[in-house]
């Protein structure tokens, strides 16, 4: 076993042997219970085809245009949260080459502190941090489960299998899911590259629609002769929009996803405590409607609302409905409970403010100036000083003239008219005072959904954004 060994260390290394200079001082029994434990370790001098693939800048856009799936682990040494997950990571790796043997899947990591532009590239913001990447592009979400080697491969194994359902008869598409959103496609067969399109995007939109294809003569009447159909439909419950067909070219795959990420992608999300957060990492303002579990008027109501007025906030604020009874302890910080819904709140992730009646959302331009309300900083202070006395005053008069149209006019002498449209802030304060700004003793309700936020005993965060 020591001439075998020390013939490999010299190999290995073309120096005299480490074995041949010091064994003569070693007792005979040391040095033979050595001789295995090292052989183990020479097998993997010269680097190990083990763990996760070492991924950087020079050789990452190879890595990521050759696979179907990658997933990437970003990391830094000094960080204690990527130390615990190394050894994880690297087990994960090596079961998901074993049981994925064929596929085109890759397990890698990156040192963030050697490969600063690619931390940049891929916007970390904390370690470790999980991404994945399909089909070259990059998801949205991060991957936030489990860190178990099991929970990695179970993880691949479900984002590597088909997310499209056959359908054989135009019946079973009157019962589909209608709190979801379906891309649904007619095609003459699974073969040639309008349909391997449509399977590529439905892996890598799978979260956020669900998809369809019938093949055959069967489904002849959904499309002109010759030719391939995908239709989007809307989630019935949820929105008001009708079915839309994709006009572009499905053999044009970059055009069939940015159609299809347009579509599946709302502007109006549902918040849960499964994607709280990474939705509070994006780091904007959540502007967000309560409701009851089965109430769908008030969340169509809400999508309508933001379609047609909100648009330009859409890089400002995220637009949310969470259930207000699973939600209920945002609410009772508000003052509030499930008997008090519908309602709309902003959460600015230092302070809860609520918007005063779920029915002045039909009020044009009622809801967008109550988020300028909060970008100016005048939420804030109203809550401390009360409302400007000088729109009190202008809407207190704005209400007594609409109250004096639907009136018969009466004897009332002017001045008594005038004196009666100033109406004190109190029953003992002097007209003089009424510029005064009473304050209050404490501040607006603090945000709730920040606590949803990445948590600091699971990452470190190079960057608080809240």
């Amino acid at each position: 076993k020591l001439i075998l060994l020390d013939s490999l260390l010299q190999e290995t290394s073309g120096e005299k042997s480490f074995l041949v200079k010091h064994c003569q001082t070693m007792e005979p029994s040391l040095v033979k219970s050595l001789a295995v434990p090292w052989l183990v370790l020479l097998s993997c001098l010269g680097g190990c085809d083990s763990g996760a693939v070492q991924i950087d800048s020079n050789n990452i856009d190879g890595i990521l245009e050759n696979n179907e799936f990658v997933f990437i682990n970003f990391y830094a040494d000094w960080c204690r949260f990527s130390n615990m997950l190394a050894p994880i990571w690297d087990e994960g790796a090596d079961k998901i080459a074993a049981e994925m043997a064929g596929k085109k899947v890759v397990m890698g990591k990156v040192d963030c502190d050697k490969e600063s532009s690619l931390g940049s590239r891929f916007h970390i913001t904390k370690y470790p941090t999980i991404k994945f990447v399909q089909n070259g592009v990059l998801a949205k979400k991060e991957y936030r489960g489990q860190r178990s080697a099991d929970s990695f491969l179970e993880f691949v194994k479900e984002h590597v299998k088909d997310a499209v359902a056959e359908f054989t008869d135009l019946s079973q598409l009157k019962t589909l899911d209608e709190n979801k959103r379906h891309l649904i496609g007619y095609f003459s067969s699974p073969d040639g590259p309008d349909y391997q399109n449509f399977n590529k995007v439905s892996l890598t939109l799978k979260e956020d629609c669900l998809f369809h294809a019938g093949f055959g003569s069967a489904f002849d009447n959904m499309r002109p002769p010759g030719q391939n159909v995908i239709a989007f439909r809307p989630s019935k419950a949820r929105e008001s929009d009708s079915d839309q067909t994709f006009t572009g070219s499905l053999a044009d795959l970059e055009q069939l996803g940015a159609w299809a990420a347009e579509k599946c992608s709302p502007l109006v999300r549902e918040i849960t405590f499964e994607n709280a957060e990474e939705l509070t990492e994006e780091g904007l303002p959540f502007l967000i409607l309560f409701h009851g579990p089965d109430d769908t008027q008030s969340i169509r109501e809400y999508n309508d609302l933001v379609a047609r007025e909100l648009l330009s906030e859409k890089s400002s604020m995220n637009f949310l409905t969470a259930d207000g009874v699973k939600f209920a302890h945002p609410l009772h910080h508000l003052g509030k409970s499930k008997d008090d819904l519908p309602l709309i709140a902003i959460d600015s992730f230092r302070h809860m403010y609520l918007f005063p009646k779920f029915e002045d959302i039909k009020i044009q331009g009622k809801v967008k100036t109550f988020l300028q309300d909060l970008y100016s900083g005048k939420l804030h202070r109203e809550f401390h000083y009360g409302a400007d006395p000088e729109e009190e005053k202008k809407a207190i008069e704005d209400k007594s003239e609409d109250n004096n149209k639907e009136e018969k006019k009466d004897d009332t002498p002017e001045e008594s008219k005038d004196d009666a449209k100033h109406i004190p802030r109190t029953d003992d304060e002097q007209p003089e005072e009424a510029s005064k700004k009473p304050v209050k003793s404490t501040d607006p309700p603090e945000s709730q959904f920040v606590h949803l936020g990445p948590s600091k005993n699971r990452y470190t965060i190079l960057r608080d954004e809240f």
